[in-house]
């Protein structure tokens, strides 16, 4: 009889019969001991224990000041800007970064040339940099015109007075976003089988439907998921907002601290807690969006977290039957 892995197989003392099924039937599938797991569990347990009994018990994080400041209006207008500032750049990071990935593809040189510089730039540049060089944008160009090039302007405008504290968060945010997202939209669209190229050329369809209505549609399988992980990234990166004077979560938490100095801690763990819950929700989501791009390209989709715990319950029951049946 084959063993099952990670089992072990003992006689149960039972007279031996010449029956080769009787004696078969009689034998005891006993799992493996691990012992080493078990104490290894058993650490990391306690050290967990340890670490939640600190944070709870430590009179220094000031739990009392944390739950007054959680849902202060201060905090939660700090969070608003936080989660605009993240939506518009992340819907023209996204933007960016597809048109960035198109030039990177193209075949004009010029394209390739222009396109790979800004990606190379934009993610060698640190994020802080562009936002206070954008944020100091105006005492290098007082005025902005448009026009012919080397000639007469149509028009002109006062730079200081669109580039909002808004404004410049978002715009800065999103061209240092559409560099990153060029790379992640290049490489869904590499990711497609060239046959689905060949296939297309081979219709006489144009270039561009053959875009539109076969290639970017299988890219998004490998596009959207790793662009939602990118999210995470920015909703952190808004953080440096402050910088720029706009009051976003940490920013308001930051003004808070200077006039309060003995809640700094508190404000501190309130940001914290707010930017763990944020992209948190945005685990879940890149899970399912994960989960439904997998379908078609996998034999079976990945269970849920609700389906593996209670797979996990269903397994820890046998094995205690198991167990006491040994």
């Amino acid at each position: 009889m084959s063993e099952p892995p990670g089992a072990t197989v003992t006689l149960a003392e039972t007279p031996v019969t010449d029956d080769p099924s009787k004696s078969l039937t009689a034998q005891r599938v006993r799992p493996l001991r691990r012992p080493g797991r078990w104490i290894v569990t058993a650490v990391v347990l306690v050290l967990i224990a340890q670490f939640v009994h600190g944070l709870v018990t430590n009179p220094f994080y000031q739990w009392d000041r944390w739950g007054y400041w959680f849902l202060r209006p201060t905090i939660l207008d700090g969070l608003v800007i936080t989660l605009e500032v993240t939506a518009y750049s992340a819907v023209l990071g996204l933007v960016g970064g597809i048109v960035l990935a198109l030039g990177r593809l193209s075949k004009s040189p010029v394209l390739r040339a222009a396109s790979w510089t800004y990606v190379w730039a934009l993610r060698s540049i640190p994020l802080i940099v562009v936002l206070i060089f954008l944020y100091n944008f105006s005492a290098l160009y007082k005025t902005l015109s448009v026009g012919i090039p080397f000639g007469p302007a149509f028009f002109s405008f006062d730079e200081s007075r669109l580039a909002t504290d808004m404004v410049v968060a978002v715009i800065g945010l999103s061209l240092n976003e559409a560099a990153y997202a060029a790379e992640v939209v290049r490489g869904g669209i590499l990711s497609v089988d060239q046959g689905q190229h060949e296939a297309a050329a081979a219709l006489g369809l144009p270039k561009g439907y053959q875009f539109r209505r076969i290639v970017f549609p299988q890219a998004l399988r490998s596009i959207i998921p790793n662009y939602v992980n990118q999210l995470i990234g920015l909703i952190k990166a808004t953080s440096l907002v402050f910088y720029v004077s706009l009051l976003d979560l940490f920013g308001s938490a930051q003004t808070m601290g200077s006039t309060y100095p003995g809640d700094t801690v508190p404000l501190l763990l309130v940001v914290t807690v707010w930017y763990l819950i944020l992209t948190s929700v945005v685990s879940v989501v890149q899970f399912y969006v994960e989960r439904h791009y997998a379908r078609g390209a996998t034999r079976s989709l990945p269970p849920t977290p609700l389906q593996k715990l209670r797979t996990g319950l269903t397994d820890l029951r046998a094995r205690i039957r198991q167990e006491a049946a040994v």
